[in-house]
């Protein structure tokens, strides 16, 4: 047999009051929530001192490489700088005899070796 309109719709309150949430349970649902902003807010103080930290290090180690690579330079221009003196020294030391050859021929008369 039918219901009768009024018992349709008790029924039908009575099923949404059961469905829905009460008053604890939003509040377990806040609190919840809360709980869950706390812990992003710590992670995310955790991760930027992380972060901090990280950058930091880089920022030694630039430090650190940009130092090594400043004392290769250094040693890269000695090295040069020794090269060229060592050359030089030589060239004067060849030039000398050079000179000491041409006058010894001019000397004793004889064809000049540029000639050979």
């Amino acid at each position: 047999m039918t219901e009768d309109p009024d018992g349709l719709i008790l029924r039908m309150l009575r099923d949404m009051r059961a469905e829905m949430a009460t008053k604890g349970d939003i509040s377990d649902l806040r609190s919840e929530i809360s709980g869950l902003r706390a812990d992003t807010r710590s992670d995310l103080h955790s991760l930027r001192a992380d972060t901090a930290s990280d950058i930091i290090n880089i920022q030694a180690d630039m430090k650190k490489m940009r130092q090594d690579l400043s004392d290769q330079i250094v040693g890269l221009r000695r090295a040069v700088m020794e090269y060229h003196t060592s050359v030089i020294g030589h060239g004067v030391i060849i030039s000398e005899l050079e000179a000491r050859m041409r006058r010894v021929e001019q000397h004793l008369n004889l064809p000049s070796m540029d000639s050979n």
